[in-house]
């Protein structure tokens, strides 16, 4: 079937998602989150559009943003190319990294605004990271509640008060509120515990111990490793069973 035309916003701003391609993990260090962060600062100078919500996530990316200077197609664009690149050459790999098609939706009002707000910054916590919003490194909460560096907080940060420490209050009171907020995503992945991904990895590959994948015909390999990322296992997870290095395992 044919792809429906994205919605516009007549705001202007929307609620992102950027998936990994088969799921696949996106940020395998912290390297990689600072690297994709900087990323998005830059072409936030380049593009000129402005952020008022991130979140890193294992295999997909929330943001909240607005489109200015250049078109949100051209923005993510920039973005994924610039990123994609720099984590190919790290890892050794070639091709695709993200989704061919990001996923949005158009937030046209206030109320809106701030549902998706929470529910950006609240994606760790109910994804059962964390059990506070505030101990989660990767999202802009911090941004609000400490020093901004890449995120307009003005806007947000008015709707909630009138001088800074009223709406902090508000806003920190707003994302510990309990709710059914409901917003554009993706199922997200739980982590799978080594004992378990053993498991998959002998029933998958049908051996009798991880190690044997060492021995196998690289093609074969190749597939099998490919099918274990498709499953949900991590590089790290997959290299630290087999002992198969995570250049290898990246580049099958």
């Amino acid at each position: 079937m044919p792809r429906t035309g994205r919605k516009k916003s007549k705001s202007g701003i929307y609620h992102i998602v950027l998936r990994g391609i088969n799921k696949q993990l996106i940020f395998e260090e912290e390297e990689d989150s600072h690297k994709f962060l900087q990323t998005l600062g830059e072409y936030k100078k380049i593009s000129g559009f402005k952020i008022y919500a991130y979140c890193l996530m294992d295999n997909h990316v929330h943001l909240l943003i607005k489109e200015e200077v250049e078109e949100l197609g051209l923005i993510m664009r920039r973005i994924g190319a610039s990123y994609v690149y720099w984590y190919n050459r790290k890892y050794e790999r070639c091709g695709h990294l993200f989704q061919d098609r990001y996923k949005s939706e158009a937030v046209e009002d206030g109320k809106y605004f701030l549902t998706v707000l929470r529910y950006i910054h609240q994606n760790p916590l109910k994804a059962g990271l964390v059990k506070e919003i505030s101990q989660y490194k990767w999202s802009s909460y911090a941004e609000y509640v400490s020093e901004s560096k890449i995120v307009d907080t003005e806007l947000a940060l008015k709707i909630f008060g009138d001088n800074r420490e009223k709406a902090l209050n508000n806003f920190i009171a707003f994302h510990k509120t309990e709710n059914k907020d409901s917003c554009l995503d993706i199922a997200y992945i739980n982590l799978i515990k080594d004992s378990e991904a053993a498991e998959i990895i002998k029933l998958t590959c049908r051996v009798n111990h991880c190690h044997e994948l060492q021995r196998m015909d690289r093609c074969k390999r190749d597939r099998f490793l490919r099918i274990l990322r498709e499953k949900g296992l991590s590089t790290r997870q997959i290299a630290r069973l087999t002992g198969i290095s995570r250049a290898i395992i990246l580049k099958a």
